[in-house]
């Protein structure tokens, strides 16, 4: 079985390096010639470039996000993805898609309202890849992921380099989920049989995002940085759109579909695991 990933980024190199081996090659796309001495476990390709790798490929993990004019992959290479032999595509989306629901449950069955215009973009690129693969008769599971941390990207990091923030936003929570989990829910679909759906690949327990910060600290034994208030924080237009969006996302489906058991269900856990 050969695998072609669009996009080598975080979520995608955890996958090779936790599931790789049961492919007998993996492609996998850059924008950047730079970068491609840098990919690992894989062959590099520059894309859109591919059209060698496509026509062997049985399977794709996108993970490429869309841009300004919509999905860069169904754009450039749909009529090609359509005539290669695929057997089942993987598309790795975002709970942003959900909107803001004022702190309340959502599931895979809950009204899509974006707010944001990358999640906007993001939906839209979940129904592009949902046309195409209905056009192929392909089975697509459609990952929407929370927040990302793992190595190198954690509330321990931001400690240590001094970045980390508190800040107090009453009612806010946020999701999260271990890279780890990302990959392992992957290659539970890959494993799943051929239905194709929805699902949330998120933690248990969506928590204050000062939460997180504290208990990051008291793992490495140093005090908090000290509480700051939303409304007067400097933040980038961009981090304050996320505190712009409050809802607590559910997992129930991926657990009774796939049997899934997430290696670290909170953030307590994930945290734990990676000061180790």
């Amino acid at each position: 079985m050969k695998l072609l990933i669009f996009g080598h980024g975080y979520s995608a190199q955890a996958f090779v390096a936790r599931h790789g081996v049961q492919f007998t090659r993996i492609f996998a796309t850059t924008r950047s010639a730079e970068k491609m001495a840098q990919m690992k476990g894989v062959t590099p390709l520059l894309f859109p470039d591919v059209g060698a790798a496509l026509a062997q490929s049985d399977v794709l993990l996108v993970s490429a996000p869309p841009d300004a004019q919509g999905d860069p992959v169904v754009q450039a290479l749909a009529a090609q993805i359509q005539h290669a032999p695929v057997k089942r595509i993987i598309y790795l989306s975002t709970v942003g898609v959900y909107g803001d629901h004022q702190g309340a449950w959502v599931d895979e069955d809950t009204i899509c309202v974006p707010v944001a215009g990358r999640s906007h973009a993001r939906l839209a690129a979940e129904e592009a890849w949902t046309d195409l693969a209905e056009r192929m008769n392909v089975p697509l599971d459609v990952l929407r992921l929370s927040g990302i941390y793992g190595p190198g990207r954690n509330a321990l990091s931001h400690l240590r380099e001094g970045t980390a923030r508190r800040i107090i936003k009453p009612g806010q929570v946020f999701n999260r989920i271990h890279v780890d989990d990302i990959a392992d829910a992957v290659a539970a679909c890959l494993a799943g049989g051929k239905s194709g759906r929805i699902y949330n690949v998120t933690d248990d327990e969506p928590a204050p995002p000062q939460d997180v910060v504290v208990y990051a600290a008291q793992l490495l034994g140093v005090e908090p940085p000290p509480e700051r208030d939303f409304s007067t924080t400097q933040m980038t237009p961009m981090a304050r759109s996320f505190y712009g969006e409050n809802k607590r996302v559910s997992n129930a489906r991926i657990k009774s579909d796939l049997g899934f058991v997430f290696n670290y269900p909170t953030y307590r856990e994930g945290l734990h695991a990676l000061l180790s």
